[in-house]
This record gives structure tokens, C-alpha cells and sequence, in this order.
């Protein structure tokens, strides 16, 4: 919307030019709409399969790149971060990130109702393929 103002000549005529202010409501608008949604998306950006993981007293890990993790749920499945696999492509899928040079640590994560077998299944294969630095993942105890 462009406003006018106006000056009155000699003779009793007005000459308008343009107001060259820009009007910051609609931007605000935008602005908070965008707020909005990126506090609603946000939460739902949580990465992973939903398992429910043991509670240990062991202080969680600090990381500055997403890890390589292997997901057992409570049906025994396995995913490779959040692809559903079976356990003999675990190993080739490894070897191909590998490959492309990943060398940190693989974390595997299971239900806390997978047997203790299974998980020493997965674990065994991907040992054998030459992965020896792994790690379980769990989920810190409430302080009582």
C-alpha cells in the first residue's frame, strides 16, 4: 500500500508523490508464522526407530557427528540408522560406508525386551566383518 503526501502549489492545486516507507507488519506476520512452525516441526525431527532402550547410571556421550547405529526393535528387526534390513545385508551395507571412509564407532541399540542372543547374533556379524569398535546404547537412569 503506498501512502501519498501532498504539497499545495501557488495556485491551490496539490501535488502527491509517493511515501517510500516499508510497512513491517506483514513481515512481522511471516515472521511469527515461521516461528510457529519451526516450533511445531522441530520436536518431530527426533532421528531413529523407536525402541525402549535399558536404563543404566552411565553419563551419556557427548558427539559432534550423527553415529553409525543399528537398531534392534522389540519384533527382532534390524535397521541401519532407519532402514529396515535383514541380518545378512548388515554386513555388506557396513563394508560399503566403510569404504567411503567412516572408521568411528558403531552403536547398536535394542529393545529392552530383545534376548540377550539376538543381540550377540548382530553383534557377532558385525564383528566378524572386521568392525571391532562398538558400542551399546542405553538409556540414563532417573535419579531417585
Amino acid at each position: 500500500m503506498v501512502a501519498s503526501i501532498s504539497k499545495k502549489d501557488g495556485r491551490g492545486r496539490s501535488h502527491s508523490r509517493p511515501m517510500s516507507e516499508i510497512n513491517v507488519t506483514p513481515f512481522v506476520d511471516v515472521m511469527l508464522v515461521l516461528l510457529v512452525v519451526f516450533m511445531v516441526t522441530a520436536p518431530l525431527l527426533a532421528v531413529g526407530v523407536p525402541v525402549n532402550l535399558p536404563d543404566t547410571k552411565a553419563p551419556p556421550l557427548t558427539a559432534s557427528e550423527e553415529p553409525l547405529t543399528i537398531t534392534i526393535d522389540s519384533g527382532g528387526q534390524i535397521f541401519l540408522q532407519e532402514t529396515n534390513i535383514e541380518l545378512g545385508e548388515l554386513v555388506p551395507r557396513l563394508l560399503a560406508i566403510a569404504e567411503n571412509g567412516y572408521e568411528e564407532r558403531i552403536y547398536i541399540r535394542a529393545d529392552q525386551s530383545v534376548d540377550y542372543g539376538t543381540v550377540m547374533v548382530v553383534m557377532g556379524h558385525v564383528n566378524a566383518a572386521g568392525f571391532t569398535r562398538l558400542g551399546l546404547v542405553n538409556d540414563p537412569a532417573q535419579t531417585e
